[in-house]
């Protein structure tokens, strides 16, 4: 019982929620195993993954996608076709031209 709030309170503490003690205790090396444990799994949660842009989706395209449809997920009954692509020298960022579709 004892174990478990001490675990509770370095998790706590760890987020920002609480006070640190004046004075600090040596922890066991069970106690701060689990609270490490604890804490990865807040981390992996907390943890997004990232969305891709238009460049990250058309490289794998023939001609980086010029004459392909495209559109995002969150739009409804719109989409692009890409007519003219200009990237800058990183590869993953630039501009790109395209005839819009609404409905079809």
């Amino acid at each position: 019982m004892a174990m478990a709030q001490r675990a509770m309170g370095l998790l706590r503490r760890s987020l920002g929620l609480a006070a640190p003690p004046a004075q600090r205790a040596l922890s066991t090396s069970a106690a701060a195993e689990g609270a490490a444990a604890t804490a990865e799994v807040v981390a992996k949660e907390a943890k997004r993954k990232k969305k891709k842009n238009l460049f990250d989706v058309v490289q794998f395209l023939p001609g980086w996608g010029v004459g392909y449809k495209v559109a995002k997920t969150t739009w409804r009954d719109v989409s692009y076709q890409i007519t003219k692509i200009n990237l800058y020298k990183d590869g993953r960022h630039g501009k790109a031209w395209g005839i819009r579709y609404k409905a079809g």
